[in-house]
């Protein structure tokens, strides 16, 4: 109960002090799908879709007939739905992009006030680099960008971090070179515009049309084919001829067959996003439920006694399944875990019982030196078959990342769903910072 308490009292602090609260980086949730594969697929429950009022008709007068046949001079022609939509006045109501620490990929700060005012259609999107739900929908954002440009389309990029790290420029700036991001992004470090839409989701996004109404919105992946259609009644509304581009909705990533297979069958669970650092577990001990971290007694304690954060615990021979588990010396920090001392040996890991097709890791390197992070599969180390994209080999035969930059790491891609497995990751640098794991359940892909 002490513990507890004291608990209690380092979240107040933690609440106060974090850049980003756990409450603000909501990811998105799927009232719709099974509990144990929301977290993990990026569904999301639609969000209520505004209701657009009909266009008002416009009556008009039976022509009086003058004796010459003519029309009376005052008789206007009656307006096409073209011009009645281009005479429809800018709605007033449009989140404002504000606070923006820097723009990519334009020369002038934008606003969808002046967007729409030229009459475009602009698809806001908020998304930041590392959220492997975010890096799932850029094909389709990408595909999106290609196709309707030309047509009166703006892609608004509004990148807002999750983690310190993803407020640098440069950072960000990589990440859109890596992503082939052609569209315009705004860097909202101090969340100024994400507060503006009340926006709670990573990724979100907010179809207005060329009047400045909000006309769609979607929360985390999927209804790609839905969005499109949507982006595409707009800009027929807005006058763009789209008679030659024949439409073809893109399909839902599909689903792995071991997984839907499993899930039929009633037991198909995926290991929820897991975070090392303190400010999120000390969210989710506040609301009841169990830590990220296995070891949250010795975790927290090491706060609470001295503010250091270091713990020097071991992995038992049992490990429950969705928990981080550590061995060894490790530095208990607000977004992240790292390992606190140089190794020779390896003696250092941390293992994890997951149940999922892929697994990613966001880390770090705060030297900037890269250093090498080991990765093995229920004691073995990877093969070609189920290596993550970043995987290499040495010459000894041992599976390895590289950690040469802040950003996430593909670590495992299975070719097919398991329901239970042991990872364990080890380096003998005290570099090895650990942020996230995520977890995927699709045929490609992350």
């Amino acid at each position: 109960m002490m513990l507890l308490a004291a608990l209690l009292a380092l979240a107040v602090a933690a609440c106060a002090q974090s850049a980003a609260p756990a409450e603000q980086s909501a990811e998105p949730a799927s009232p719709t799908s099974a509990p144990a594969v929301a977290p993990t697929s990026g569904d999301s429950a639609p969000a209520a879709e505004p209701t657009i009022a009909p266009a008002e008709s416009v009556e008009t007068t039976p022509a009086v007939v003058l004796p010459t046949g003519e029309l009376p001079a005052t008789q206007a022609p009656t307006a096409t739905p073209a011009e009645e939509a281009k005479a429809k006045p800018i709605a007033q109501d449009i989140p404002n992009v504000e606070g923006i620490d820097a723009w990519l990929n334009t020369d002038d700060a934008l606003s969808i006030q002046g967007l729409v005012g030229e009459g475009n259609v602009v698809l806001v999107d908020f998304w930041t680099y590392t959220c492997v739900n975010c890096i799932r929908t850029l094909p389709f954002l990408r595909d999106w960008w290609s196709r309707y440009e030309d047509d009166g389309l703006v892609i608004l990029g509004i990148h807002t971090p999750e983690f310190e790290f993803e407020k640098d420029h440069e950072n960000v700036a990589e990440a859109l070179m890596t992503h082939e991001i052609g569209w315009p992004v705004a860097q909202d470090n101090d969340r100024v515009t994400w507060r503006n839409f009340e926006n709670r989701y990573w990724p979100a996004k907010y179809l207005f049309n060329s009047h400045g109404e909000l006309i769609y919105s979607h929360f985390g992946e999927g209804a790609y084919g839905e969005t499109e259609q949507k982006i595409r009644n707009a800009l027929v509304e807005a006058g763009a001829d789209l008679s030659d581009d024949p439409l073809d909705l893109p399909q839902d990533q599909v689903r792995d067959a071991a997984f839907q297979s499993a899930r039929i069958g009633g037991s198909a669970p995926v290991t929820p996003e897991l975070y090392a650092g303190w400010q999120r577990n000390v969210g989710v001990a506040r609301s009841g439920r169990h830590p990220y971290v296995a070891q949250y007694e010795d975790y927290f304690q090491s706060i609470l006694d001295d503010g250091s954060g270091l713990i020097d615990v071991q992995v038992p021979q049992d490990l429950h399944p969705h928990l981080l588990y550590f061995q060894g010396v490790w530095s208990v920090e607000p977004e992240r875990i790292r390992h606190a001392r140089v190794t020779e040996d390896l003696e250092d890991y941390l293992a994890l019982n997951y149940a999922a097709k892929s697994v990613n890791a966001v880390l770090t390197s705060d030297s900037g030196d890269p250093y090498r992070v080991v990765v093995t599969l229920d004691g073995a180390m990877l093969s070609e078959e189920n290596a993550g994209a970043d995987i290499q080999w040495d010459e000894n035969g041992y599976s390895y990342i590289m950690v040469d930059e802040p950003r996430m790491y593909g670590i495992i891609d299975n070719p097919q769903y398991l329901p239970q497995s042991i990872l364990t990751m080890r380096s003998n640098s005290d570099d090895f910072g650990v942020f996230a794991f995520t977890f995927g359940v699709y045929e490609e892909g992350p």
